[in-house]
């Protein structure tokens, strides 16, 4: 096969999980679609290396990793945690309910490498799952490296429909609320202010830079820093790894953010240098990659395993968020909704929050009042498991292997 067809067919494939997800207002995940189509490819006519192929082999897809995790640590924003403070603790509580029940219960059922493979995943985007299933390859765990893809693929499938629920009754009670007159109109502007802070970008602010004229800050430029970031990340594992063993990943996080809050980086930068969705187009290939080592035998072994861990850590989320939502004086579904964002994070998290939206009133004064009530907590909530404290756990429990 020649690489442009190669990389062609690969594309396409991307292009019709967006599709799907966009026709099914993303209640069928894009990445499911992908994978089945991925999986039926390599069990016909795909060569196996068909993403190398492609252009994407591992050395590739591991130097985007290191820049996209770097990147990530540039959205991290001190005033947003600090307005979402009791989102960040009721996230955090939810991620703790699915360690506990799985490192509990699940390994009692399951076994201790497939609930260390599958729980980064559970609470993470593609990094993690990549990580995970990156480690299980070099481990010779060739059916839990595709498990911790395939967790990542179907996670969605729990966790759509159950934030949807969770988002209307809260709506409804919110709604209720506010045609009795109990929530008033300082409380949605106090709500309004805090979406603004979460959902705006902050705008450039390279202080090291501040007197360098704003045309010599090329895309080369940013790559440059982003790099140069990403290489002390990596240098500094190294130097500590006689004394910890720290991943290269979770530097790069740290040091994204410290690079962005000394004014060396600037918020989103790798989207600032066009470089965004190449690299995740690239990543998402590499993840699907993985897929070429699965048999129908082996997915179907796996099955059990993928079923029983989802419901495992989402009871223990439920049950987790539930007190932490109790001490905090927030409802029991805004509690569970946020939690379950580690099960897909953003994108989704505002698309679901609006599609509820849209659903519970036509009235633009009532959508603007559960906006800004609901969303801010939705997207703090996705930004807190999914880019954070998945690629950390990624990064401790990735040892274990």
């Amino acid at each position: 096969m020649s690489q442009m067809l190669a990389l062609f067919i690969v594309i396409f494939i991307l292009f019709i999980g967006d599709l799907v997800a966009i026709r099914t207002k993303a209640w069928v995940p894009s990445i499911f679609i992908c994978a089945v189509l991925f999986l039926a490819g390599y069990w016909t006519f795909f060569p196996k290396d068909i993403v190398s192929i492609a252009g994407v082999p591992p050395v590739v897809a591991t130097m985007l990793m290191y820049l996209l995790i770097t990147n990530m640590g540039t959205l991290l924003s001190l005033r947003e945690l600090k307005n979402q403070w009791k989102t960040v603790v009721i996230a955090l509580s939810g991620i703790l309910g699915i360690i506990a029940f799985l490192f509990s219960i699940g390994t009692l059922i399951f076994g201790f490498k497939t609930i260390v493979v599958a729980i980064p995943p559970l609470v993470g985007g593609v990094v993690s799952a990549l990580i995970m299933s990156e480690g299980a390859k070099e481990a010779g765990l060739t059916s839990l490296s595709v498990f911790a893809i395939v967790i990542y693929v179907m996670q969605g499938f729990a966790g759509y429909p159950l934030t949807s629920i969770m988002l209307k009754k809260e709506g409804k009670r919110l709604l209720k609320q506010y045609r009795n007159g109990q929530l008033t109109e300082k409380e949605s502007i106090k709500a309004s202010a805090e979406i603004a802070a979460t959902a705006e970008s902050a705008p450039i602010d390279l202080k090291i830079f501040k007197n360098m004229p704003e045309k010599y800050n090329t895309d080369f430029f940013k790559f440059l820093r982003l790099a140069f970031v990403a290489f002390l990340a990596y240098e500094v594992s190294t130097l500590l790894a006689p004394v910890v063993s720290i991943s290269p990943f979770v530097l790069c996080l740290l040091f994204g953010v410290i690079a962005k809050s000394i004014g060396f980086l600037e918020k989103q930068v790798l989207q600032k240098a066009n470089g965004f969705g190449l690299a995740i187009m690239a990543l998402m290939l590499f993840i699907f990659d993985g897929l070429k080592q699965a048999t129908p035998s082996m997915m179907l072994e796996i099955l059990f395993p993928l079923v029983g861990t989802i419901i495992l850590g989402v009871i223990g989320m439920y049950i987790f968020s539930f007190f932490a939502g109790k001490a905090l004086k927030v409802s029991k579904e805004m509690a569970f909704a946020v939690s379950l964002t580690a099960l897909y994070g953003f994108p989704a998290d505002y698309i679901i929050t609006n599609e509820v939206i849209k659903s519970l009133t036509n009235d633009e004064k009532e959508k603007e009042v559960l906006t800004n009530k609901m969303l801010p907590s939705m997207l703090v909530g996705g930004f807190i498991t999914v880019t954070i404290v998945s690629v950390v756990l990624a990064g401790i429990l990735v040892k274990f292997l």
